[in-house]
């Protein structure tokens, strides 16, 4: 597979993925499902933090999107790291 290609099927690989992902550990449109990887998270950043989850923290935003979607931006950055990737793999032989 020339370079190219490698970049535009990691990028478009990454993109539609990365909402799949979100949902399988547990980071739902209708909130963090209950016994999955992500409520594991929540607990760990909630006693972490003293009984709350800090704006910003990483189970925070990955909450954000797992409900509201992905963002342009977000999905821009992993395209980005997918087309990487893909580029990369299409070295391997």
């Amino acid at each position: 597979m020339d370079p190219v290609t490698g970049a535009i099927i990691g990028a478009a690989g990454a993109v539609v993925l990365a909402p799949v992902a979100l949902g399988t550990i547990g980071f739902t449109s209708a909130g963090i499902a209950a016994g999955s990887l992500a409520a594991k998270m929540m607990s760990a950043a909630t006693v972490a933090n003293g009984g709350g989850v800090a704006a910003g923290s990483v189970v925070a935003v990955l909450q954000s999107a797992g409900a509201a979607g992905v963002s342009g931006a977000a999905s821009a950055a992993v395209a980005g790291a997918g087309a990487a990737v893909g580029w990369l793999a299409s070295f391997i032989r």
